[in-house]
């Protein structure tokens, strides 16, 4: 499962990996990211994209493109 397919609010899952050694994959690492970390949907953009979320402390929103290269365990 990735980060793209939580659609409702509160939805919270554990981070399992970043696909990909690019640029865009570095990036997202360097946001938080990482390995174990837990994330929290809190908000949609009125058209679906971007979602935002909740990891570290802080806020965080990414578009689905992105949100697709982060696999995920949902948690309940």
């Amino acid at each position: 499962m990735t980060l793209a397919e939580l659609n409702r609010i509160g939805q919270r899952a554990t981070i399992l990996e970043i696909s990909g050694d690019d640029a865009i994959a570095t990036r997202l690492m360097e946001m938080g990211l990482t390995d174990g970390e837990e994330i929290t949907v809190i908000g949609f953009a009125p058209l679906g994209d971007p979602v935002e979320y909740a990891i570290r402390g802080y806020r965080l929103s990414l578009r689905k493109s992105e949100a697709k290269r982060v696999s995920i365990s949902l948690l309940q």
